[in-house]
């Protein structure tokens, strides 16, 4: 066995040399087709952004000081106003481009919506009337608790235009969730539906959040879509139509300049303990860093591209590539409202097929289901309207990215495998598909403005192997903050490794400088000594053909520290025994990596946006009780673990 070597990180132990060039035609063509743009940050990191904030937003006055930066604590384009909703709707209009599209909608039962951006600014101006009128004003906090509509970007906008800060809620949150973030925030209105579709059912929205308006003595209004037609209980003076309301509305609302400090959202972040962090997002900053990584990382092309996130607004991906970073650039994009099944496994490229999408951006959990239904499904559509695919939400294993290159990119396609989180506001690390040869699996390298190191546990900066990925500079859509709680921010993101932000994330360098994300540093197990990452030991698992998704975790072990424990669920109609899986994984990254146990599962625990939940499993591996499951889609699938493992534990 190797000496495990005590300044390492996290162990790297596989390797890639499959290499991507950027098709000639495409970077041809490409809004970044060389290396000028990292040139320009090398020159002047605030000057980069100056110039991006200058040409990619109306300012309705310019900014004194391009960035003030006082460690932790940053502000940019002080001194300048604008208003982000200006920025998203009526600089088209008045650009003669109120009839493009802004949104083609489809409901998950088949029901459809065009709306223009004319529409769209009409809906947005009515609705920021309507919040006046219950009495909301500039600083107050506006909750949003809807399904995947057209209503929840337009009542975000409607905050924006008059700067209350809105705190979106995944509409799949249970009341508790709902509850504990209006009242972190203090909200003093709450947007939701009578219930939106899911799985071909309405799941009721207005029940939850009326079970949370129990305990939220702040909220002084509830402003209730028709969506579902499920019967809901209206409470008099409190509770409002939304159609009521908007057809009393004033038609106009100008929009009112905004510092560019101006509170622009709260979005809470749930770590493994503790109350969920309220992190706070400014305006100038962020629709800056959203409006510039929208247009060179998807190389977005005004006018002809139909883009397509499948995130939801409930979380930052939505918040910034679905609302903000598309409408500030004039895009045309999809939005849907339920999942990628129903009423068959061919939704998703139905409806690519159906409105010609040229951008697609999905969830590596997404794409690995993908692969457990089989090629046959996309293969029933014409996807060839696609010209560019992206990845959001976790690191990608190489064969899930080689599948998304085959199957949905037809070979074609340029990936653009993302990285960045709630708190940086936007994208950091990622290809520009024009500039950028790709490997499989990896997230290449830092965006031009964007200053990211991996160092050791000492701080210490690391040229090759595992690491602590760190950022060095700050950037505009960085977070101000979590709100209420100053202390906290300094201790989550900037006491790890003094002078650096840091928030939790473990990466590699490999010998061509390509940066590999390797997931949470608390999915880094220790095995006898050697610090191994769950995203690597879970890659060379899904690299067996017979094997679709797998998690992987570190149980507790008298002998090694912690033991290696893998939930494998295989691809249709496949088969594979626990020996070969193992013996799999050792040839693929060595001995030290092989799982102790294997347990087959036809699904893993996943939250309602797709992410594996591994504290549940090491509950299960370790033979706890299990924690909260409220926020999983199908908290059977846990049981059904749990009765597995104790099937196979020996008898005492």
């Amino acid at each position: 066995m190797p000496t495990p070597d005590p300044t390492q990180a996290i162990e790297a132990l596989s390797s890639e040399s499959r290499l991507f060039p950027p098709p000639p035609a495409f970077a041809a063509a490409a809004n970044a087709h060389d290396r000028s743009l990292w040139d320009e940050a090398a020159r002047g990191h605030e000057e980069f952004w100056a110039r991006q904030s200058r040409e990619l937003l109306h300012w309705f006055q310019p900014w004194d000081t391009t960035c003030e930066w006082n460690l932790p604590d940053s502000k940019w384009f002080v001194g300048g106003t604008l208003n982000v909703s200006y920025n998203c709707l009526d600089r088209h209009v008045l650009a003669g481009l109120g009839d493009r599209v802004a949104i083609h909608w489809e409901g998950e039962p088949g029901d459809v919506r065009t709306v223009t951006y004319r529409e769209l600014l009409d809906d947005v101006q009515r609705f920021a009337n309507v919040l006046k009128s219950l009495g909301v004003g500039r600083g107050d906090r506006v909750n949003i608790y809807m399904p995947m509509v057209p209503e929840a970007a337009v009542a975000m906008l409607a905050c924006a235009r008059i700067g209350a800060a809105h705190s979106v809620v995944f509409g799949g949150f249970s009341a508790q969730a709902l509850a504990d973030r209006i009242n972190d925030a203090s909200a003093k209105v709450l947007v939701t539906a009578d219930g939106g579709w899911r799985r071909g059912e309405v799941f009721p929205l207005k029940a939850q959040a009326d079970a949370a308006l129990a305990s939220t003595p702040s909220i002084e209004h509830v402003v209730v879509l028709r969506r579902g037609g499920n019967p809901v209980d209206m409470v008099a003076g409190r509770d409002h139509w939304w159609h009521d309301l908007m057809a009393a509305a004033d038609a106009e609302c100008p929009a009112e300049p905004m510092d560019a400090e101006q509170l622009l959202f709260l979005l809470y972040t749930s770590g493994t303990t503790g109350k969920p962090k309220g992190i706070m997002h400014t305006s100038g900053g962020y629709l800056a860093q959203v409006a510039y990584t929208f247009k060179y990382v998807f190389d977005h092309k005004p006018g002809t591209d139909v883009y397509w996130c499948t995130a939801d607004v409930g979380w930052i991906t939505g918040h910034s590539y679905i609302v903000y970073g598309p409408l500030a650039n004039g895009a045309t994009q999809v939005m849907y409202e339920g999942v990628p099944n129903f009423p068959a496994n061919d939704r998703f490229w139905s409806i690519i097929e159906k409105y010609k999408v040229t951008v697609f951006y999905t969830a590596p959990t997404a794409i690995r289901t993908f692969m457990k239904w089989g090629t046959a499904e996309p293969a029933k559509h014409d996807l060839s309207s696609l010209r560019l695919i992206g990845s959001v939400g976790e690191p990608i294993n190489p064969e899930a990215w080689m599948w998304y290159h085959e199957h949905i990119g037809g070979g074609r396609c340029p990936i653009v495998d993302t990285w960045w989180q709630t708190e940086t506001g936007g994208i950091m690390i990622s290809p520009l598909p024009g500039v950028t040869a790709t490997k499989p699996g990896s997230a290449t390298h830092p965006l031009p403005g964007v200053g990211a190191e991996l160092v050791d546990e000492q701080g210490s900066p690391v040229s090759r192997g595992g690491g602590y990925l760190t950022l060095t500079k700050p950037w505009p859509g960085m977070l101000r903050g979590v709100w209420g709680d100053p202390a906290r921010f300094r201790e989550t993101y900037w006491s790890r490794f003094p002078g650096r932000y840091f928030a939790g994330d473990g990466a590699k360098l490999d010998d061509d400088g390509y940066l590999w994300l390797l997931g949470r540093v608390d999915d880094v197990m220790n095995v006898s000594g050697h610090r191994i990452s769950t995203t690597e030991v879970e890659s060379a698992l899904v690299s067996h053909p017979s094997v679709a998704e797998a998690a992987v975790v570190g149980a507790n072990d008298p002998t090694t520290g912690q033991a290696i424990i893998a939930y494998v669920t295989l691809r249709g109609g496949a088969s594979a025994d626990e020996k070969s899986l193992r013996d799999h994984v050792a040839t693929e990254i060595g001995a030290i990596a092989k799982p102790k146990t294997i347990y087959f599962t036809p699904d893993l625990p996943k939250t309602r946006s797709g992410k594996i939940m591994r504290r549940l499993l090491r509950d299960v591996a370790e033979g706890r009780n299990l924690g909260d499951t409220t926020t999983l889609a199908d908290a059977s699938v846990v049981d059904e673990l749990k009765r597995r493992a104790e099937a196979a534990a020996p008898e005492d």
